[in-house]
């Protein structure tokens, strides 16, 4: 048996929870649980501010999402698959020892085609991979400079005008930095 609690609402809320409730649900009670379902599982506050329609919100959600996954795509094509390649050529894609022939690792003085485009791929794999490297550790090194660089920007509020930024830094270090930049 359900028990009935009373809350005192204000007369024109009162009404207009009336008026709502009838065309959602059955009874008040109803209405209130599938309101409150909604925000909890949603997440939502009933303070959050919404765009004019849910649809709204999906649309700004979904372009997260694509976003999101453009970065996970930009990932594989920069990162894993590179190491990728280079793995499967080295273990499944070698060249099959043929009847007859000499063990592959020794060198031999017929020339085959088979072992030279497999030694070509993984070349280029590693070439691929040495550049990667390469880029990433430069924009580490840029990234730390930059941040070292904002790091030593203050605002200064003047008494008079608007109030402007201020580099903290010798002007010997300025130009050292300026010739790094330059140099990349």
């Amino acid at each position: 048996m359900d028990h009935f609690y009373t809350i005192r609402f204000r007369r024109n809320t009162a009404q207009r929870f009336k008026r709502f409730s009838k065309k959602v649900a059955t009874s008040y009670s109803e209405s209130m649980e599938m309101m409150i379902d909604f925000f909890e599982w949603h997440g939502f506050l009933p303070s959050d501010k919404f765009e004019k329609s849910v649809g709204k919100e999906v649309l700004k959600n979904r372009k997260r999402t694509e976003a999101a996954i453009a970065i996970i795509r930009d990932i594989e094509k920069n990162q894993t698959k590179p190491t990728t390649a280079m793995l499967e050529l080295l273990f499944e894609h070698s060249p099959q020892k043929k009847q007859g022939q000499a063990p592959l690792l020794m060198a031999g003085k017929e020339v085959d085609p088979d072992r030279d485009r497999f030694l070509k791929k993984v070349e280029e794999a590693i070439a691929m991979e040495k550049n990667y490297t390469n880029i990433k550790r430069d924009f580490g090194e840029l990234r730390t400079d930059f941040l070292n660089l904002l790091n030593r920007v203050e605002l200064v509020k003047g008494s008079f005008g608007k109030p402007r930024l201020q580099l903290d830094m010798a002007p010997e270090e300025f130009q050292k930095l300026k010739i790094k930049m330059e140099k990349q």
